[in-house]
């Protein structure tokens, strides 16, 4: 059976992560400093033979927290200085780990650079000792990369913070379309009934006895006012099961959805065309998942 390993994830464009922002990079390099000097402080991770410490182990500990912290504030502020160059340019999973795997290359680099202001040593100057440095940086920056961001996933969704979840955007192949297009909308008022083409439709948003239609079409956006409640809407629509009531007022088209980012409280739905975001409520969100898991599985898979 061949092994199989699905990337996709990797390569779908992302939010730059706020922890790399400039703002925040003092804060993210504090948190890095105190997580690694109390770790060393309390477990020892990589063995100490201590005549051949130069100075208390204390001082070596600072200096091996300091190290990373510094060169993290370093890295990614030189990093957002040439993005910023480049206009923001895209940023995907697959960047993010190249990125922290060339940091970690740097930081075990100068952890073996240190050790003569550390250690007594003949052989500080040796490739066994590079490896060494380098190895153990992978070993343990893996270690707190993984940590740090479960970390951060759980307070945000206990305080309530939205983070972007993952989410590939669904797409239909041409010969498995077999609804029509243009459907015919009825109404209370015969003349106020109309056609409505499904393939523009991103959302539909319920404003008392009447529905605003947010369409796309060649990147243009326009919304229609419509005579009919959401409800009524709903129930004309049901033959196209990508049109899912997410919210008491709004139905969106999951063939359109761009992006989700949301916590426990409830998702937040991005569109390539527009930036509205459309709210799933809490009670929704396994209906949501399982809507979308059919989807997929029914026209991707």
């Amino acid at each position: 059976m061949r092994f199989y390993i699905n990337t996709e994830h990797l390569r779908n464009e992302i939010e730059y992560p706020g922890r790399y922002k400039s703002q925040n990079l003092i804060k993210s390099s504090g948190l890095v400093f105190l997580t690694l000097l109390t770790f060393l402080l309390v477990f020892k991770p990589f063995g100490i033979y201590d005549p051949e410490l130069k100075m208390h182990y204390f001082f070596i500990c600072f200096l091996h927290a300091f190290a990373p912290a510094l060169i993290l504030f370093t890295y990614f502020r030189t990093l957002n200085y040439f993005r910023k160059l480049k206009n923001h340019a895209q940023w995907t999973l697959l960047k993010e780990y190249i990125h922290i795997g060339v940091l970690l290359v740097f930081i075990g680099t100068t952890s073996f650079l240190m050790r003569d202001v550390l250690y007594t040593n003949p052989n500080n100057w040796s490739w066994h000792y590079l490896f060494e440095e380098i190895r153990n940086c992978f070993v343990a920056g893996i270690f707190f990369y993984f940590f740090l961001r479960l970390s951060s996933f759980y307070f945000e969704s206990k305080k309530g913070s939205p983070f972007v979840l993952q989410f590939i955007p669904l797409a239909v192949k041409p010969e498995k379309t077999v609804l029509i297009s243009n459907l015919f909308i009825s109404t209370q008022v015969k003349q106020d009934d109309f056609f409505l083409d499904m393939d523009q439709l991103l959302f539909a948003k319920a404003d008392g006895n009447y529905i605003e239609l947010t369409k796309s079409n060649d990147l243009q956006i326009t919304t229609e006012v419509k005579r009919i409640s959401l409800t009524q809407f709903e129930t004309q629509v049901t033959d196209y099961p990508h049109l899912f009531r997410c919210h008491r007022t709004y139905l969106v088209n999951m063939f359109k959805i761009e992006q989700v980012s949301g916590n426990s409280q409830g998702y937040e739905l991005s569109f390539k065309e527009t930036s509205i975001k459309i709210p799933v409520s809490r009670k929704q969100i396994d209906n949501f998942n399982n809507c979308y898991q059919e989807l997929r599985n029914k026209h991707i898979a």
